[in-house]
């Protein structure tokens, strides 16, 4: 899975929130995509709109930092 993505929607709060997503919860198009991978990880806006998905969570981190965002874990 690589896919570039832009956030092209401007955010006044620039927290982000990173959960890790189980496979099973993924359409199945995505599943295909991973390889059988067990989960992976979303990066969630401040109202829980998933903006992006991630290999791993530092990968998901990196990912929210380079596009000027503080990402937070949720569990």
């Amino acid at each position: 899975m690589d896919v570039e993505f832009n956030f092209p929607i401007k955010f006044e709060d620039r927290t982000v929130y990173v959960r890790s997503v189980e496979f099973s919860e993924l359409p199945d198009d995505l599943q295909e995509q991973l390889n059988g991978d067990e989960h992976i990880y979303a990066i969630h806006s401040e109202n829980g709109e998933r903006l992006a998905l991630a290999k791993d969570r530092d990968i998901a981190f990196a990912l929210a930092r380079t596009n000027e965002f503080a990402p937070v874990s949720v569990h």
